[in-house]
């Protein structure tokens, strides 16, 4: 029987083991005198102690002076071993012929119960006259030179076959041996695992020291228990959680980097042993905690026992390691909601930005008081257009079906950059934030949201993010020069980004001067990333200059303080009462302050208003004209009325006048009755 434990395929036994045979190469018509004797050293190393053990544990006695009898042929290739009847009673079942300089399978008759043969440390090219040897159960054929398996069909009760050391590239021809326990082919030039998913009695498989790549297909291996894949060139394994007996495996000496490439390894349940020593992984300081928090079940590392201590170790490292998984779940959820709610907001651009073009374009066509279908412009349409669906990775995906895709905008703070995307992030500036947050934010970044819009918080700004000194906009509408007018009411503005991606501004070719030149009161050092310089400046006060002093100087003075704000109002008065005075009055210092203040008024009075601002201002004009159209017109009414009355007035007089007179000749004619008559009046009065 072959032994119950295998503890390596490739150490060679200690033992020397003599099997006192006479090889003979012969023919029937050759004389006695003819033969050729060889000695056998009686040092002839023995089968592998630790693949065939029990066997060798039996104390065979070496005998002196043992013949090989080899007879010259010219019938046959082929060399034909015979042995005495003695010698083959006392070693019936092995036979040795090690180190014998052998190139070919002698032939070998009479030897049917023959069950261990040895053929180490030869210079056999391929395996051949053995087909006879059925009970053969264990083949030795070490460090010859075989190219190909081959020849082993009919040996189906073998179980050990040892081909260490050959030239095979290639494992095929193990069809028939379905009883094979060990299978040694280490030092070969084997680059592909393959045909062994049928061992399903294998117990020991050696592919070290040969080309391999990666490892897979092992499907099938029920029964192995020790896989040896040390030397080779290995930067992945997989198939290997398919194993359900595995408990010994080396990887010593490969390409594996990481675990990731090893992870089927965890799923492993009967893993007790395993080695990475020699491998790129085995350098990083994560190695050995990563490799126990993931296989618990592991009793040695790299031939080292694992403590209780590395165990505990590795064990708080894993519970550290989910909360970071945990973690990273969790910020990538929250990226991908980031990424779902800004393609959404980007589409409600894209698709208002459409409604209002095709709006212009009507308005171009028809009647600027033809009636819009309200259904067109009402923005609750938005929620109907369909979600864009892009490649998730699968461990997120359960997870972001609960996550909502409608949002219409996004807040986002990170680090110290606030980032707005679409008209509802502004509604955020009306939160409570907590002052060492909003102290924090210096970049507030705003994305898919109309410029007239973000006028109308600038003052919340202002308030709000005291320390804010870097404004980018992108997808905003910039498209006119008169749009950074507003943002004159900021605090302070260092730096100044517009994307030119939906901010048609930027195609203009001296915005950037007339930014320089409007906000010049900021001292502003950036501009979509380039420093400005003094040449700069100088160049949009040259530029821009005079149109702000014609804008001023042609406005009526009700109209200029009504532009400017309170502060610069009594600037404004003061420079003009300071008009009236002599020159002598008035310091060089105030001099120049005056000039400063001339020169922001002029600047101030290049003002910006919204779409939305003018058009309730519109509204309100046509009001007020409407108001004052009526009042006229009650007026001329009632004046023609009046005037109408007058010449009828003018008309009818003199008659009435003769009348009047007439009448009051005729009553104080009687004068007694004239005076009855007024005092009873009176008296009717009372």
């Amino acid at each position: 029987m072959i032994p119950g434990k295998y503890r390596s395929v490739s150490g060679r036994a200690a033992n020397n083991v003599n099997c006192g045979l006479h090889l003979v190469i012969q023919t029937s018509s050759l004389p006695e005198k003819n033969k050729v004797e060889f000695k056998l050293n009686k040092d002839t190393s023995s089968f592998p102690g630790r693949l065939l053990q029990h066997d060798l544990e039996r104390n065979y006695s070496s005998r002196q002076g043992d013949h090989i009898n080899l007879v010259s042929s010219s019938l046959s290739s082929f060399p034909i071993l015979q042995r005495s009847s003695e010698e083959k009673i006392l070693y019936s079942d092995r036979l040795s012929l090690e180190r014998q300089k052998l190139t070919v399978c002698p032939i070998i008759n009479g030897e049917d119960h023959l069950r261990l043969l040895n053929f180490q440390h030869n210079f056999i090219t391929r395996i051949q006259n053995i087909s006879n040897l059925q009970k053969l159960i264990s083949l030795d054929l070490y460090d010859n030179q075989i190219e190909e398996i081959s020849g082993l069909s009919t040996l189906r009760c073998l179980r050990v076959l040892l081909l260490g050391k050959n030239r095979i590239k290639k494992i095929s021809n193990l069809e028939n041996l379905k009883s094979l326990d060990v299978l040694d082919l280490h030092g070969n030039q084997i680059t592909k695992i393959e045909n062994i998913n049928h061992l399903c009695e294998l117990r020991v498989l050696n592919l070290a020291r040969n080309f391999l790549s990666h490892v897979d297909n092992l499907n099938g291996l029920d029964s192995l228990t020790e896989l040896n894949l040390r030397h080779n060139q290995i930067t992945f394994v997989r198939d290997v959680d398919n194993l359900p007996c595995l408990q010994h495996l080396f990887l010593s000496f490969n390409n594996i980097s990481s675990f990731d490439s090893v992870s089927c390894l965890a799923d492993s349940s009967s893993l007790s042993d395993i080695t990475f020593d020699g491998n790129p992984i085995a350098q990083e300081s994560w190695y050995k905690h990563t490799v126990l928090q993931n296989m618990m079940q592991l009793r040695q590392l790299d031939m080292k026992r694992i403590t209780e201590e590395e165990r505990r170790m590795a064990s708080v490292l894993a519970k550290k390691e989910e909360e970071k998984k945990r973690e990273s779940h969790k910020q990538s959820l929250l990226k991908e909601k980031k990424r779902l709610t800004i393609n959404n907001v980007a589409r409600q651009w894209d698709l208002q930005q459409q409604r209002v073009a095709n709006i212009a374009t009507n308005e171009d066509r028809k009647d600027s008081d033809s009636a819009q279908d309200p259904c067109q412009i009402d923005g609750s349409t938005l929620s109907a257009f369909p979600e864009e669906t892009g490649p998730l990775d699968s461990g997120l995906n359960n997870a972001l079906q609960g996550l909502s895709v409608i949002d219409t905008y996004l807040v986002e703070v990170d680090g110290d950059t606030l980032s707005l995307y679409g008209s509802g992030a502004l509604e955020s500036l009306d939160r409570n934030w907590s002052v060492q947050t909003a102290g924090m934010i210096t970049t507030v970044s705003f994305t898919f949201i109309e410029f007239d819009e973000i006028v109308h918080v600038l003052p919340k700004l202002k308030i709000k993010f005291p320390n804010s000194l870097h404004l980018k906009f992108k997808e905003t509408n910039l498209v006119m020069l008169q749009q950074f007018n507003a943002l004159a009411q900021l605090r302070r503005v260092d730096q100044l980004t517009i994307d030119p991606q939906g901010n048609p501004v930027v195609n203009f070719t001296l915005w950037k001067y007339y930014v320089l030149f409007r906000l010049s009161h900021f001292s502003m050092q950036k501009i979509n990333g380039t420093e400005v310089t003094q040449n700069d400046m100088i160049m949009a006060e040259r530029l821009f200059g005079i149109l702000a002093h014609v804008a001023s100087s042609e406005l009526p003075q009700y109209r200029l303080i009504s532009i400017l704000g309170d502060a610069r109002k009594k600037q404004f008065r003061y420079l003009l009462e300071s008009k009236g005075k002599k020159p002598g009055i008035i310091n060089e210092e105030n001099n120049d302050s005056k000039r400063l203040v001339g020169e922001n008024t002029n600047r101030a009075t290049l003002n910006y208003t919204t779409r939305d601002f003018y058009n309730e201002k519109l509204e309100e004009i046509k009001e007020k004209k409407k108001f004052c159209k009526t009042y006229i017109e009650d007026l001329v009414k009632e004046a023609t009325e009046i005037n109408m009355k007058n010449e009828a007035l003018q008309k009818l007089w003199p008659q009435m006048f003769i009348e009047l007179v007439r009448d009051a000749v005729i009553e104080i004619r009687n004068k007694n009755s004239y005076m009855k008559l007024c005092l009873q009046q009176i008296t009717d009065q009372k």
